[in-house]
């Protein structure tokens, strides 16, 4: 009896069930994608061959079973993480460009006492790539042009350095001097440093290059009231070199969110 509805489509698999019942123990993952996200899934499932959720579970499966390294997969993530967006600083600014005594909304959490607070080095920022403890790739950061900001472009992205680029030599020369022999394999977020590097605020010797996830020095007490912080920064002692000032702090809370505060920030008449 036609009801006016039509058949529908019909099942790729007639003989798999409509509903599945997991194993004891299972238990059932949700997390929110963006539509695009949603459709790279899906174009990746029907190239499989397998539903979406065999997907998933293929992974996590893979990564149970050694097939696929956590470090791959941590480095997956914060590829996927904007890590080019610039970290935002503690406190609003105001005409001149230097903070006043107002937390910035985005950086509540550290107001709350959330986070640790490390050593922000000032260099170029860069990318090393390591495979079995050797380095293999050498990236530097571009920012956004002045037209490319006007069309919306407002993170910075990685490019590849070049031997022969006069203007990649440093950067070179700090990943040569880099021991990345205990390195986990995958991309690195480092700052290089060196002499030629920056006007070389900490007084280094010779150029090097410090991963953020690796060697960045944790300080344990860090005040985080406006007037404290800045009393704190101008006699803080880079742990990096010491008998140099430290450039600032950046702040990391356990999600990967920062937030950074800068010597120099603060009016010299605060």
């Amino acid at each position: 009896m036609d009801d006016g509805k039509g058949r529908g489509r019909p099942r790729k698999d007639p003989t798999r069930l409509a509903r599945w019942t997991p194993p004891e123990g299972w238990s059932r993952l949700v997390a929110w994608i963006s539509p695009e996200e949603k459709k790279a899934l899906k174009h990746a499932a029907v190239d499989a061959g397998v539903p979406v959720a065999d997907l998933v579970r293929s992974l996590a499966g893979a990564l149970a079973a050694g097939a696929v390294g956590h470090e791959e997969l941590i480095g997956t993530v914060v590829r996927g993480r904007p890590v080019m967006e610039k970290i935002p600083t503690l406190f609003e600014r105001d005409d001149r460009f230097r903070v006043i005594d107002r937390p910035r909304a985005d950086c509540a959490w550290v107001f709350e006492g959330q986070g640790v607070g490390t050593e922000k080095l000032d260099g170029t920022n860069v990318r090393l790539t390591v495979r079995s403890g050797h380095l293999v790739r050498v990236e530097k950061r571009r920012n956004p042009s002045k037209a490319q900001k006007e069309l919306g472009i407002v993170d910075g992205w990685y490019v590849d350095t070049a031997a022969d680029a006069a203007d990649d030599k440093w950067i070179l020369a700090a990943a040569r001097n880099t021991d990345v022999s205990g390195w986990a394999d995958g991309e690195h977020s480092c700052e290089a440093l060196g002499p030629r590097i920056q006007g070389n605020p900490l007084g280094l010797d010779d150029h090097l290059c410090v991963p953020f996830n690796v060697e960045v020095p944790v300080y344990a007490e860090v005040p985080r009231d406006y007037r404290e912080l800045r009393d704190f920064l101008s006699t803080l002692d880079s742990r990096f070199a010491p008998g140099s000032l430290a450039e600032g702090i950046v702040f990391h809370h356990p999600d990967g969110r920062r937030a950074k505060i800068k010597r120099k920030d603060f009016p010299k008449s605060a």
